[in-house]
């Protein structure tokens, strides 16, 4: 008899624990009330303050038969003017223009050369109560012509006016929102973006016209009277709700 032979077999079990990965299943539902309901509203601000300050430019026109002529003439008149302005309360004088060309005269389609027109134009600002007897005395001191005269106000002025309005088209974006939210049975939540649109500096108020000045230079005393200069701004709120 054959002797019997034990087989034996090693089985080995490893056990491995894996971390569970939760997917959140979300219904439409769900998701349209995860989004940001929010509201944009734009408000105006307008702000009106006097203008004190005027910007003329004036200067001198001077025709003759020679470039010459005119040159030595706009020269002298010129060099008066400027002598004059700069004894006088003023601010920010400067050259403009300095121009020479020639006159022709058309007749029967043919151009003939009869001279030179010259000009030189300066500009300034002076305070407004002083424009007009300024604007007289300039005419007697070499001044022939007024090309433009306009108003502002200060620059401290602006700027205090200028904070002033996006204060009020704040307020007035704030107004209109709460008035809308308010109407549908809602609440404002927070301001999550704020956007200003405006508050710039505004341009000097021109003249109508300055032919008024020019005839009136010969009276004792050409009226000049400064309007109002309006500052506006606009603000943009989005607000959660």
């Amino acid at each position: 008899m054959k002797p019997s032979v034990l087989t034996c077999f090693s089985v080995v079990v490893t056990l491995c624990t894996y971390p569970v990965v939760n997917i959140p299943v979300t219904s439409p539902a769900m998701a349209q009330e995860q989004l940001v309901k929010t509201l944009t509203v734009t408000g105006n601000g307008t702000v009106t303050i006097p203008t004190t300050l005027t910007h003329v430019s004036l200067g001198v026109e001077i025709q003759e038969k020679t470039a010459t002529e005119v040159q030595k003439n706009v020269a002298e008149r010129t060099s008066s003017l400027v002598d004059f302005l700069r004894s006088r309360p003023i601010e920010k004088l400067q050259t403009t223009g300095i121009r020479l060309q020639p006159n022709y005269q058309y007749d029967n389609n043919q151009r003939r050369l009869v001279g030179y027109i010259g000009t030189n134009t300066v500009t300034f600002r002076v305070k407004t109560e002083e424009v007009g007897r300024l604007l007289d005395e300039a005419v007697k001191a070499g001044a022939t012509r007024i090309d433009r005269v306009a108003f502002t106000a200060e620059e401290t002025a602006i700027s205090k006016a200028q904070k002033e309005a996006l204060k009020l088209a704040t307020l007035d974006a704030q107004q209109q929102a709460q008035a809308v939210l308010s109407t549908l049975n809602f609440q404002s939540q927070e301001i999550i973006n704020i956007s200003i649109n405006g508050a710039n500096t505004p341009q000097p108020q021109m003249m109508p016209s300055s032919e008024p000045l020019r005839t009136a230079s010969a009276a004792d005393r050409t009226p000049v009277i400064g309007g109002e200069q309006t500052i506006k701004a606009m603000v943009t709120l989005q607000i959660r709700y």
